[in-house]
């Protein structure tokens, strides 16, 4: 394994990529404040201009707030198909040129260029790189260069818009010193807070906390943050793979036409590959449900759907399906559930439809479910489905056992 310094990483970003696609297609809005989500007073944010953000605007803020900060903003409601067709064009892009790379989102993408330093040099190539996207795609896009990906993304953020940076090998402390902590990746909100408090405003000064005192304060995550302030960073560049679908299903010891037990499993199950695509920062816009009656013959049924991670959004269209497929004369052998044509992106494109309450909801549920199981949170449709076995768990390799309900 190669030592930590002698790596060379590159972050590379598109320039506010929703706004940025709508101005392929229309260019009387270059050059003024656009904001893209659902256009409501209970709607949030989820893409705006540079322009619009010298007014203070910012993704996921509530769009009532941003249309006080700037009334004349134009209000666009978002495509994420052609999103998506765009970012599936910069990643064939980034692949048909570099030897390694990891795709973390719609917009955004790790590249490992260690050791092309020696034959052509990798700034060089990042640059190419980078000029490339923009003349195949006509999006602007920006780079960081550096030893590893948290200084190269934080060199990133300093070189937008359309610009890039490269943060020479053992200039990685004195790079970060002097900026907010806001900057490390992996500060939040409450997180800066509590530091502020403490007097840590810049990262210089956190550089010179002990890293024990970090783990007191913020325990395992401290020391992470300690490390990065400090400009290291092991984490690899993970060669990307599109991952297609997840899928679960349920085979019945006995068959079974109880309609309300079926509808509560299948409850169940969606909400469970929801949470799993939220917590693999996936969105899905395909969803599909299967029936394999007692005499073997199978039936699936599904629809294509705007991209969502998002229960509310997929329960009533699963419903639906299994609707349309149940023939009420025979009985069921097992049931399942699909979702396909996966992007990640996380939560970042629901926010065309979702309002700020429902966002807040879903982290607020997910956060007690990664700490006390998946199955400690669930509508009361789903109850009755207490023992639905093991399900695929794409993203973090293990396929987690679904808990009866519980109080957290």
């Amino acid at each position: 394994m190669l030592a930590r310094d002698q790596r060379t990483i590159v972050h590379l970003d598109l320039d506010s990529f929703f706004v940025s696609v709508e101005r392929i297609h229309n260019k009387e809005l270059n050059g003024k404040p656009v904001i893209i989500g659902a256009d409501s007073d209970r709607g949030v944010v989820a893409s705006c201009s540079y322009e619009a953000r010298h007014f203070g605007i910012r993704s996921a803020m509530p769009m009532r707030m941003a249309k006080q900060l700037c009334p004349e903003a134009i209000i666009l409601r978002g495509n994420s198909g052609e999103y998506m067709k765009k970012s599936d064009e910069v990643t064939e892009i980034i692949r048909s040129k570099v030897p390694l790379f990891e795709k973390t989102s719609v917009d955004e993408f790790y590249v490992d260029l260690t050791g092309t330093e020696k034959f052509f040099g990798a700034m060089l190539l990042a640059t190419e790189l980078r000029q490339s996207i923009s003349r195949e795609t006509h999006l602007p896009n920006s780079f960081g260069l550096s030893i590893n990906k948290t200084v190269s993304k934080v060199a990133t953020n300093t070189a937008k818009p359309n610009g890039q940076r490269e943060v020479e090998r053992g200039t990685e402390k004195p790079f970060l010193a002097p900026m907010a902590i806001e900057a490390i990746p992996g500060v939040g909100d409450k997180t800066a807070h509590l530091l502020r408090s403490m007097g840590v405003a810049r990262i210089h000064t956190m550089q010179e906390l002990p890293i024990d005192l970090m783990h007191r304060l913020l325990g395992e995550h401290g020391p992470v943050l300690w490390r990065k302030a400090n400009g290291i960073d092991d984490s690899p560049v993970i060669p990307w793979h599109e991952r297609k679908s997840i899928s679960t299903e349920r085979t019945f010891a006995q068959d079974t036409i109880d309609v309300v037990k079926l509808k509560g499993l299948l409850t169940a199950m969606a909400e469970s590959l929801a949470f799993q695509l939220r917590k693999g920062e996936k969105l899905t816009s395909c969803v599909a449900v299967k029936i394999r009656y007692a005499d073997f013959q199978t039936h699936t049924r599904q629809l294509r759907i705007g991209y969502t991670a998002c229960d509310h959004i997929i329960l009533p269209i699963i419903h639906d399906l299994f609707r349309a497929l149940y023939d009420r004369r025979q009985r069921i052998r097992l049931i399942g559930v699909r979702f396909s044509h996966l992007v990640g992106g996380g939560h970042q494109m629901d926010a065309f439809t979702d309002t700020a309450e429902a966002m807040s909801l879903y982290q607020a549920m997910d956060k007690v479910r990664k700490r006390f199981g998946d199955r400690t949170v669930m509508r009361a449709a789903g109850m009755g489905a207490q023992s639905i076995g093991r399900m695929d768990n794409p993203f973090d390799g293990q396929a987690p056992v679904l808990l009866a309900n519980r109080r957290a």
